[in-house]
């Protein structure tokens, strides 16, 4: 899988971070960052929860390619 956030959507809420830390980091009054754009699958739980759970539907994932 493959995941990045749409910077002109997210607004700096941190679900993305709660749920995934590992993929995720939103610095204070920032914008998501992506630490690990490939994720390992064993992450996809995760990774698949922030996408979910994101107030602005900023991320995106998409199958690997």
């Amino acid at each position: 899988m493959r995941v990045s956030v749409d910077l002109d959507l997210c607004q700096g809420h941190a679900m993305c971070e709660l749920e995934a830390p590992e993929v995720f980091e939103v610095p204070r009054k920032g914008k998501a960052r992506v630490l690990d754009p490939r994720p390992p699958e064993t992450l996809r739980d995760r990774v698949e929860a922030a996408v979910r759970y994101c107030p602005t539907q900023a991320i995106l994932l998409k199958p690997k390619e």
